[in-house]
């Protein structure tokens, strides 16, 4: 694995539908963390997807910041996940 760092943030919240991406109220998403690679945001978008499972409405969100930082960058994942 590359020891580049490709920043990953995973945020969260109540979403208005079961089809949507939209949130219910923006002052309630839930800032997880910033990480430096897919596999560590992926662990801990697990770790708070699974905590919140009994509500359906409930998502969280890995965004690839690094593509947002650098859009001509074509860096792919290390780890060859999705993404």
């Amino acid at each position: 694995m590359s020891d580049r760092q490709l920043l990953h943030i995973v945020i969260g919240g109540e979403l208005k539908s079961v089809d949507s991406t939209e949130f219910r109220d923006l002052s309630k998403v839930d800032l997880v963390g910033a990480y430096p690679n897919y596999a560590d945001a992926h662990k801990a978008w697990q770790a708070r997807a699974q905590a919140t499972v009994d509500n359906a409405l409930m998502r969280y969100f890995i965004i690839h910041a690094h593509r947002l930082l650098d859009p001509t960058s074509s860096a792919d994942h290390a780890e060859g996940q999705r993404g």
